[in-house]
């Protein structure tokens, strides 16, 4: 498993002509690698053909840009070389509107504690088709017929 502290939003991807806009998720293993995700494809509109190892992408101008193996490499090559500046905890809002709860460092996750919380599963369960709370029948005609 990975684990992922930050996102570096709106990066500019140049793949041909075209400009395109992606999140970027820094994995940290020594090289810049980019992983186009699922959400980037299906929000592209694109469409992967295996067999000739290309990505279709329909761009703006109304054509199809078609992207080759070797297109890819020199993108990831000149993203390898894009300075990025480092997200501060004081640039998240909420972080600043509440200075006086968060602490100043926040390096990681919370200390390991005594009482571990969790709800375990049932493997193929599912979920109780059942109302929280009981209401009279005249009450319960009344919420039918509000909603």
């Amino acid at each position: 498993s990975v684990e992922v502290d930050r996102i570096i939003r709106d990066c500019k991807l140049e793949l041909g002509n075209s400009l395109f806009t992606i999140d970027l998720i820094p994995l940290g293993h020594g090289s810049f690698d980019v992983i186009v995700g699922m959400d980037w494809l299906s929000k592209n509109k694109a469409v992967i053909v295996c067999h000739e190892k290309v990505v279709e992408i329909p761009i703006k101008e109304g054509g199809i840009l078609r992207v080759h193996e070797e297109r890819i490499w020199r993108a990831a090559k000149s993203l390898m070389n894009a300075k990025v500046d480092e997200p501060r905890i004081s640039d998240i809002p909420v972080v600043r509107d509440f200075t006086d709860v968060f602490p100043e460092d926040l390096s990681g996750l919370p200390p390991q504690r005594q009482v571990e919380f969790r709800i375990d599963l049932i493997p193929g369960a599912t979920p109780v088709a059942k109302s929280p709370y009981s209401l009279a029948p005249s009450k319960m005609q009344e919420l039918s017929r509000k909603l």
